[in-house]
């Protein structure tokens, strides 16, 4: 049975309009590869869905974070339950420390741990700390 891509087709010209390539990663560019790229409007376990109704399996995973898959019941009563508290501070909060000991506990091996939201971050503090620790130019 052939995939209908109609709303897909349609999402990526309206995001096109605003957006370079219609994508805010070069990672979901098709250009390059041809094909139509689906809009993902929702997932549960394993599977997304696309704008036309199309079901995928998601090999994917969001690149590692989803390896509960997509919207698991506890993780999503979790969410809830921390986002009554507030989703975003800036600043530290107690759950840092609860991770970070749950993450160390996990590797003993490891003294410390930092987290960082992006690739570029975690490249930036890697050059840092080679820099620092190797008395590397960063000229």
């Amino acid at each position: 049975m052939a995939r209908k891509f109609d709303q897909s087709r349609r999402l990526q010209r309206r995001a096109e309009q605003m957006i370079p390539g219609g994508v805010n990663s070069p990672v979901r560019a098709f250009r390059a590869v041809g094909g139509d790229p689906p809009f993902i409007v929702r997932g549960q376990g394993s599977h997304i869905w696309d704008a036309d109704g199309n079901d995928y399996i998601d090999y994917v995973g969001s690149w590692g974070p989803l390896i509960l898959g997509h919207a698991p019941p506890t993780v999503v009563e979790a969410v809830i339950l921390a986002a009554r508290n507030g989703t975003s501070f800036g600043a530290s909060t107690p759950a840092e420390a609860d991770l970070a000991e749950v993450v160390l506990s996990a590797f003993p091996h490891m003294q410390k741990v930092r987290f960082v939201n992006s690739g570029p971050r975690l490249r930036c503090r890697q050059f840092a700390w080679l820099a620092l620790t190797r008395n590397v130019s960063t000229s």
